[in-house]
């Protein structure tokens, strides 16, 4: 009850002070030891049926925070205190950037919505890897790790690979998963790079190295044409691919109502997430789940805000889930609302 009132005060704040403001608050706090028992008591919901084992990895539940929250995993701890059954980090690149020009982050709040160009802003995977080694030498957490990696913005899309492969190395050793995100709009001619030529580069240059079998999968746009998924869906037959992202953020404005699409026309240049990319990201969630003859295990994101939505995903072929915009809405309790839906779910089959 008291979020909401929380959140039109952040508000008030430009969207990345907001967030700053937000996950530092968070920090503090969780670094406090009254304060950190009672969030994990507040936010947290355990439940044995919501457990998942996929590629080789044990989820205590299948609510996962999606790419872009915590890009520099330099939140890690207080996150974990939130329930959050995995937490993706990144888009890590080999080289520091700062990304695109501020502002970058825009809000359509009656439609629950964010507009995004950040552009792959982080500290580069040889600070990223020196943050989690640290933390994994400290810290005794069983908190799941992806790492979602992408190319540098002046890395040429035919040396994309190599630039995938430099974050693996530098990664491999503190992430439990990989993410080859290939769908970002807001990098110049990434999403290239999902053609399928592209991606069997890539994909065969990462197994090379992976000698420890990590899982890696690949994040694809929810824009794509059916001749495009159905390329990627042949591809998982040529190629070690252990699972899809479906999806990232969404070009299509006309998933807005037409007072939003002219708000959103003036933002400019972004990726689209928030509940207008729900239906859309479930189609495509659906198509590939009935392609995909080794039924891969999916990891659905889009649009989810409550525990229906997740539902949704679940009953349209995901095994796990990943939040974002809806964390930014709903606020702290989000992972404990959908938890407890999915296990009242669950338990009534």
């Amino acid at each position: 009850m008291l979020y909401p009132i929380l959140r039109n005060a952040l508000f008030l704040l430009p969207p990345e002070t907001a967030h700053s403001v937000s996950i530092n608050g968070l920090d503090i706090a969780a670094h406090l030891p009254i304060v950190k028992g009672l969030l994990a008591k507040q936010f947290q919901f355990q439940d044995p049926m919501l457990a998942r084992n996929l590629f080789g990895l044990h989820f205590p539940n299948p609510v996962g925070l999606g790419a872009g929250f915590d890009k520099n995993a330099a939140h890690l701890d207080a996150l974990a205190l939130l329930g959050f059954g995995f937490v993706e980090i990144g888009t890590v690149t080999p080289k520091p950037q700062a990304g695109n020009p501020s502002p970058r982050l825009f809000r359509i709040p009656d439609q629950k919505a964010l507009i995004n160009r950040m552009g792959f802003n982080n500290e580069g995977v040889e600070a990223i890897a020196k943050r989690l080694k640290e933390r994994k030498a400290t810290t005794h957490s069983n908190l799941i790790i992806g790492g979602n990696i992408g190319k540098n913005k002046v890395t040429e899309n035919e040396d994309a690979w190599k630039d995938y492969c430099i974050n693996f190395k530098g990664l491999e050793d503190v992430v439990d998963y990989f993410v080859v995100n290939v769908s970002s709009p807001n990098t110049p001619g990434l999403r290239a790079l999902q053609e399928k030529e592209s991606l069997r580069k890539i994909f065969i240059e990462l197994q090379l190295m992976n000698k420890n079998n990590k899982p890696i999968l690949l994040k694809i746009a929810p824009d794509l044409e059916t001749a495009a998924l159905d390329d990627i869906i042949a591809l998982t037959q040529e190629v070690k691919i252990d699972g899809l992202v479906s999806s990232n953020t969404t070009i299509d404005r006309t998933l807005l109502t037409p007072t939003n699409f002219e708000l959103a026309q003036k933002m400019g240049a972004g990726g689209l997430s928030g509940q207008p990319l729900l239906n859309k990201s479930t189609e495509i969630l659906k198509y590939l789940h009935k392609g995909l003859y080794n039924k891969l295990p999916i990891i659905a994101s889009g649009g989810i805000f409550t525990g229906e939505d997740a539902i949704q995903k679940m009953d349209a072929g995901a095994s796990l889930i990943q939040i974002w915009t809806g964390f930014i809405y709903e606020g702290p309790y989000i992972v404990k609302n959908i938890c407890m839906a999915l296990s009242k779910h669950l338990n009534k089959q």
